[in-house]
């Protein structure tokens, strides 16, 4: 049995909006990245425990602190990024889970990425290092216009750092949009670095997210390699459906994007809660 959450934000900035919509496709865990127009790190101690009170009174877990560190410039100062790393850290033991996402860094356009490799590396060895001191788990995001947006260079890093405190979040819509087949290429090379899925579907042409299944994504093959393996983990709603569904509202827009993953499972035979 999987288990969905969504990133909550893509439905509204108010909490009670996020959660009326989770419950109405019920699902019961969310990803933590944005509230009342303010950013997970950037929420107050009286903030979190709001939310932790509301999740806590309408029966909501967090799966994941959806932090924004390094999604950053590699030439930025790298003390800020630690720094985040702290509160997130304290994000998560408050919210009780185990995973920070994260990413790995954008290098400047007009040079070649490789000429950043080994300040990306040391600088995601130094997040990993303090991550693992708190007994944390990061989950690195292949995402675009960043050091580790490629299969091989995702990769590069997981290996680099050899940790179980830095996993990947696999993330199939993301490697169609940097040219990369998601399970043809991608998913031999990082497999065993994967913890966590982010659920988001894409096609070349034209060039934006769709609902899953409806793209290059091979979101069915993906989903009968976790049936195969007996994945247990979250696949976490990232809808991203503006292109798509231009009209939509946000919520009707998540709610496709859920009712999607839904309709795979179910039609892949896999339980889900």
């Amino acid at each position: 049995m999987v288990k969905i959450t969504c990133f909550a934000d893509e439905i509204s900035q108010e909490l009670d909006e996020q959660l009326n919509v989770l419950e109405q496709e019920g699902v019961r865990y969310l990803e933590l990245r944005g509230v009342w127009g303010k950013n997970v790190l950037d929420l107050t101690e009286e903030d979190k425990q709001l939310i932790k009170t509301k999740l806590q009174e309408r029966g909501f877990r967090i799966s994941s602190i959806g932090s924004p560190i390094g999604k950053y410039e590699i030439t930025d100062n790298f003390t800020p990024q630690l720094e985040a790393l702290d509160r997130a850290i304290a994000a998560a033991h408050f919210f009780e889970t185990p995973y920070i996402r994260i990413f790995s860094f954008r290098t400047p356009s007009n040079k070649p990425v490789e000429n950043y490799r080994e300040d990306v590396l040391h600088r995601m060895y130094q997040l990993t290092k303090a991550a693992a001191k708190e007994n944390i788990i990061l989950l690195l995001e292949n995402d675009s216009n960043l050091y580790g947006n490629t299969d091989d260079r995702c990769l590069e890093i997981l290996d680099h750092c050899q940790s179980p405190h830095l996993r990947t979040a696999f993330d199939p819509g993301n490697y169609v949009m940097n040219h990369v087949i998601p399970m043809t290429a991608a998913y031999p090379k990082v497999s065993s670095y994967i913890d966590y899925i982010h659920v988001k579907d894409a096609t070349t042409e034209p060039r934006h997210f769709v609902p899953a299944g409806l793209g290059d994504g091979q979101l069915v093959e993906l989903i009968g390699e976790l049936k195969q393996i007996g994945f247990s983990g979250f696949l976490s709603v990232e809808p991203h459906l503006t292109h798509y569904l231009p009209e939509a509202s946000n919520p009707e827009r998540v709610v496709t994007a859920i009712q999607a993953l839904k309709l795979l499972l179910d039609n892949a035979g896999v339980a889900w809660e």
